[in-house]
């Protein structure tokens, strides 16, 4: 399949690169010249430009593509990238961060084919969005569950610890771990942390907060 991507961040960036290993062809869509300069060194074809901008993705490749993922902070650019993928017969995943609203969601949601939460799912669950698969199927089978994928950030107070000494809720297991810019990998016990890592999760909804706590730095 060729794919294009917009946005070569955390998301951007995991996802082509398990869709190259799996074989795809991707092309990523970037504005930021550092992150085009990555994506080119990482081996991957580049356009650079505002991936809004129609005139860009039809650089990409947008009219022969299969499917679209807009992976930027960018709500707006994300959704004008969708709906030129729309126009184009791709099939759309959109990026959309935890703290918007149910009813913009809701509003969004209607117009692409799926949501990305990158705290829930991370590289993963969207290139499974991309790929047509069912992502939610945890949140199938249990509603009171919810995926997170947390990056570990400077005044973390897991950095330095072991997996395995990890003060968890005790309804929250880990089961993968990767580097800054690297695949997520089944972790072993002794895995010291860093910052930059991610760690992804599973634990009820009802402690995703107490989740954020362990893992994530002391505000205010």
């Amino acid at each position: 399949m060729r794919l294009v991507i917009v946005g070569y961040g955390r998301v951007g960036s995991r996802t082509a690169r398990i869709l190259v290993e799996e074989g795809h062809e991707v092309v990523v869509v970037d504005n930021d010249t550092d992150r085009i300069d990555r994506a080119t060194d990482d081996g991957f074809e580049t356009v650079h430009g505002n991936g809004a901008d129609e005139a860009t993705l039809l650089e990409a490749g947008i009219e022969s593509a299969d499917a679209v993922g807009a992976f930027t902070p960018d709500l707006n650019t994300n959704f004008a990238a969708c709906m030129v993928g729309n126009h184009h017969d791709c099939r759309t995943a959109l990026r959309i961060d935890e703290d918007y609203r149910e009813d913009i969601y809701r509003k969004y949601a209607d117009e692409v084919d799926e949501i990305i939460y990158p705290e829930r799912l991370g590289a993963a669950g969207a290139k499974t969005a991309m790929l047509g698969g069912d992502f939610n199927v945890v949140a199938d089978l249990a509603t009171n569950l919810q995926l997170t994928v947390i990056e570990i950030q400077d005044g973390s107070p897991a950095i330095g610890k072991r997996v395995s000494d990890l003060e968890l809720p005790s309804s929250a297991r880990l089961y993968a771990h990767g580097r800054e810019r690297e695949s997520l990998t089944i972790p072993l016990p002794g895995t010291e942390l860093e910052v930059g890592d991610e760690v992804a999760l599973i634990t009820e909804t009802d402690r995703v907060d107490d989740l954020h706590s362990a893992l994530l730095p002391a505000t205010g």
